[in-house]
């Protein structure tokens, strides 16, 4: 049975209206924000879904959640248009009439008028309001958000463009549902792991999530993969802070040492943020050179404020000419090993290194594809090198599959992962 609001723990389900969220060209990106901003009120989301504009499927989904959880959130399906069908479905639903409100009506054509314009007769339909409900401000647009209850359940109505539900959420529903929720928030911790795969990680991690899914309280885990990296989400819900942060600083502790130096970041911090860190700490620069990768890996550092403490440059070193030009590769060495090669590799990164006064150099060539792989070196061929601090050189090959986008985001990740294990010692 669900619990009601405001009687200790509090579930949610978000529901985002709009048939162009189905089709390829529209993301929902409004339940992603109202997650995170839920889950920091402690209200835990059991559901979300995308319905299209369709009062019998929007109803059916309304009556649904309202079935299960205390608090439904719909975004979307507002607006003055015939298809804007949030507000009329729901209120038949509920039982409960639309009614216009002349302050509205006046607020709408207020509005209008201020910017020299007629409101069109439709933009009436966004100042009906359901009986009961209460209007939520909406200073950035022309649909006002509304707050239904209903059999100790809350209804939320939000409009759909993120820059008017966000500031609403915000500024307006969070101190509503704060005054209704208990003290129980869910603390979260992300862990990032580089250099292993994610059945890899599961292996050495599970027996020990296992073990504190048991705890109290409990640390609930997710392990999330994408090409070159492995995060784990630790979270715990507790009405102590104090307590949910000394249980996820101990299961991190014991993850941490479990992993070793595979281990990135226990604070989210992305791989490009620790690579900074590192550079920043030892004093060091780095210059970069970069064949297939395009300059991913200096992106990745540049999206960095104050890198540039430790980013000398790069350069993209796409043909043979331009390797030999800035970067001094021998052609003896690209004859008789070829663009991709450690050697070659080797010899970028060295460049780079040299070519501006860095103190260390990291050179990525390879095969993004689709087209010129070969018998010896198919398409998904990488080869990385890392030169210096000092003399140490370190370099990897690599053969992935997928796609040119994937194997450039999987050579950008293991490149900058090379360079973090130079950086430690463990080139």
């Amino acid at each position: 049975m669900s619990t009601r609001v405001g009687a200790g723990a509090v579930s949610a389900e978000i529901i985002a209206v709009g048939s162009e969220l189905l089709t390829p060209f529209k993301s929902d990106t409004n339940s992603l924000f109202l997650t995170a901003g839920l889950n920091e009120l402690g209200i835990a989301v059991q559901r979300k879904s995308i319905v299209g504009d369709d009062p019998t499927v929007l109803r059916d989904a309304v009556e649904r959640a309202l079935g299960g959880v205390d608090l439904v959130l719909l975004s979307g399906g507002l607006g003055p248009t015939d298809d804007d069908l949030t507000r009329e479905t729901v209120a038949a639903l509920l039982d409960r009439p639309l009614r216009e409100a002349p302050t509205l009506v006046a607020a709408l054509e207020e509005r209008f008028a201020a910017r020299g314009w007629r409101m069109p007769e439709n933009n009436r339909r966004q100042a009906c309001v359901p009986e009961g409900a209460e209007v939520l401000e909406n200073p950035r647009g022309t649909a006002p958000g509304l707050w239904l209850e209903e059999d100790g359940r809350v209804v939320l109505l939000l409009p759909g463009p993120p820059r008017e539900l966000e500031p609403m959420f915000d500024n307006v529903v969070r101190q509503r549902l704060e005054a209704r929720v208990g003290d129980r928030r869910l603390y979260r911790r992300v862990l990032k792991v580089v250099g292993r795969g994610e059945s890899h990680v599961a292996e050495v991690t599970q027996p020990i999530y296992d073990r504190w899914r048991q705890s109290e309280p409990a640390v609930e885990t997710t392990i999330l993969a994408s090409p070159g990296l492995v995060e784990l989400h630790l979270s715990v819900w507790s009405s102590l802070a104090s307590s949910a942060t000394d249980v996820l600083d101990a299961a991190t502790a014991e993850l941490s040492a479990a992993l070793g130096q595979d281990l990135l970041s226990t604070d989210g911090r992305s791989l490009a943020e620790v690579v900074g860190q590192c550079l920043s700490d030892a004093g060091l620069r780095v210059g970069l050179a970069e064949s297939c990768t395009g300059g991913l890996a200096t992106s990745q550092l540049v999206d960095i404020p104050g890198c540039s403490r430790y980013l000398a440059g790069a350069v993209v070193a796409y043909s043979n000419d331009i390797k030999q030009r800035l970067l001094g590769v021998d052609a003896a060495l690209l004859a008789e090993h070829g663009a991709v090669s450690e050697p070659v590799a080797a010899a970028m990164a060295e460049g780079a290194r040299r070519a501006m006064k860095a103190d260390v150099g990291l050179g990525v060539t390879g095969v993004a594809g689709p087209d010129g792989g070969s018998a010896d070196k198919p398409v998904g061929t990488v080869c990385l090198a890392v030169a210096g601090p000092g003399d140490e050189v370190s370099t990897r090959l690599y053969r992935w599959p997928g796609d040119r986008a994937m194997i450039r985001r999987m050579a950008t990740r293991a490149a900058l992962g090379l360079l973090r294990r130079q950086l430690l010692g463990r080139g």
